[in-house]
């Protein structure tokens, strides 16, 4: 169901490449499932960081980081997002508010999990985790 016609859309490069851009694309589907409207993917945010997804979930802006893997036999991909990467996501939402000139909005990080393999015909497991982390205090908005 997902990976047929989204496997089409991905560029040829590396494996692990490809496996991301497939869970981002596999993921942005299921939340606007849900009823989010998808306002950018990976969206650059100054010279190094990105955002997987930014989403809105009814007035609330969402920041999705989407961790794929082929399988759960080395752990939980959320558990992949640590206090560097939560660093990180901060200082690109934080960025990217600055952008929008309005930080006042409301906004959370969510984490989606895409278990399964693009070549394969078996759905993946999607899992949705809102509010995953709060924004990391030395980035607070005035």
């Amino acid at each position: 169901m997902f990976g047929l016609n989204l496997k089409r859309s991905i560029a040829k490069g590396p494996q692990h490449l490809r496996t991301g851009e497939w869970g981002e694309a596999v993921a942005a589907k299921a939340l606007k499932k849900k009823g989010f409207k998808i306002l950018g993917k990976r969206v650059r945010v100054g010279t190094r960081d990105e955002l997987d997804l930014v989403a809105r979930d009814g007035e609330v802006l969402v920041f999705v980081e989407v961790k794929t893997r082929k399988s759960e036999t080395f752990g939980r991909p959320a558990a992949s997002v640590d206090r560097k990467k939560r660093h990180t996501l901060s200082r690109a939402a934080v960025r990217y508010l600055k952008r929008l000139k309005n930080p006042r909005v409301c906004f959370r990080f969510d984490v989606v999990e895409v278990v399964g393999d693009m070549e394969t015909e078996a759905p993946p497991t999607i899992r949705h985790i809102e509010n995953a982390f709060a924004l990391e205090r030395r980035y607070q908005l005035p």
